[in-house]
């Protein structure tokens, strides 16, 4: 009983800190701020986390473990490697936007300037790794498939990577995003790298 307890208050801590960070950023958003979101005692939280940092570290991996898993169970229907890079960008604009996803967080603090520790840094770097990686195969695929005209994958995948990041936060930070603007953009990029047809 006491572990379901000490369980549902740590993720309520978690819950609320994706929250404040998302809305306020890494700066703006204080330990107490979370502990009276989350409705819990301030210690609670140096208790759990130690660090408005680790926290940070913690809720941003949450975030990005859910899309993570979220793009891998998405691109197991894929059929040919454009089908899987369309299905990679329709699937990270979908959790992007989809406000109980939290992905606000990844938006409005960065996980490579806000955390200051260098251990902390290289966990999410190498957990934001694995996005690239899948979309890396996918363009790999589809240049081994022929739905793909032939590209480095690597190099393309930076490409299309500042084309989504650059989408998201058009989309959800500015006044300037047009009705089909994330649509648009997996057009864009699809028709960038799809194998011409004979």
């Amino acid at each position: 009983m006491c572990a379901k307890i000490a369980s549902s208050r740590k993720e309520s801590l978690l819950a609320a800190a994706k929250v404040l960070f998302g809305m306020h950023g890494y700066a703006e958003t204080t330990f107490k701020k979370i502990a009276q979101e989350a409705g819990v005692a301030l210690g609670l939280l140096t208790h759990y986390f130690g660090t408005k940092e680790r926290l940070f570290l913690a809720a941003g991996l949450d975030v990005l473990h859910d899309l993570i898993r979220t793009e891998e169970a998405a691109l197991a229907q894929a059929q040919t490697g454009l089908e899987a890079v369309r299905i990679f960008a329709e699937t990270y604009f979908a959790f992007a936007t989809d406000p109980d996803r939290h992905f606000l967080i990844l938006i409005r603090c960065s996980p490579f300037s806000d955390l200051k520790g260098m251990a902390e840094r290289e966990v999410m770097e190498r957990d934001f790794h694995k996005l690239y990686l899948l979309l890396e195969e996918a363009l790999a695929k589809g240049v081994a498939d022929g739905s793909i005209r032939p590209v480095d994958p690597l190099r393309t995948s930076r490409v299309i990577f500042c084309n989504l990041v650059g989408g998201v936060r058009h989309h959800l930070l500015t006044p300037y995003a047009t009705a089909t603007l994330l649509n648009d953009l997996v057009d864009f990029v699809i028709n960038g790298i799809a194998a011409p047809t004979p």
